[in-house]
């Protein structure tokens, strides 16, 4: 299956922006993690459906973290994961950023409910791709 139907498919499922990234990562090490996935439901709508800071923006972020963070006592962290979460949030910010006059949601819908389905899929899309350039780029997956 094709990532943006995909991606069309967990939304018609009633997941949103920084779920799907989620489940994404996990489906491409064959995981499942419904806890995981339930805990990202709070940056959904800009933390909370409060129109602030975009899912997909703090999704990516969190896409990363899942390759790179530490998850145990014993496990370090990858020495470039604030460079790679760094690049992302750049990269967002220069794209998405310029592109609707921010990184909020409210700024990404511009006023107009309809944007989410005209704008949403793209941004998700276009954050999951640029998640795995840059980790791929720094040799983590």
């Amino acid at each position: 299956m094709e990532l943006f139907d995909r991606m069309l498919e967990l939304s018609g499922q009633g997941f949103y922006c920084a779920q799907i990234l989620l489940i994404l990562a996990l489906e491409s090490e064959g995981k499942e993690d419904p806890d995981l996935i339930r805990a990202m439901s709070g940056l959904n709508g800009g933390l909370g459906f409060s129109g602030r800071t975009c899912g997909a923006l703090t999704g990516g972020c969190c896409l990363l973290g899942y390759f790179c963070g530490k998850g145990e006592a014993g496990e370090l962290e990858d020495p470039n994961a604030s460079a790679m979460i760094c690049e992302l949030v750049e990269w967002f910010e220069e794209s998405m950023g310029e592109a609707y006059g921010g990184c909020s949601c409210g700024q990404i819908l511009d006023g107009d409910p309809g944007n989410k389905m005209r704008r949403c899929p793209g941004i998700v899309e276009g954050v999951f791709e640029k998640c795995l350039e840059i980790l791929q780029k720094n040799g983590t997956i």
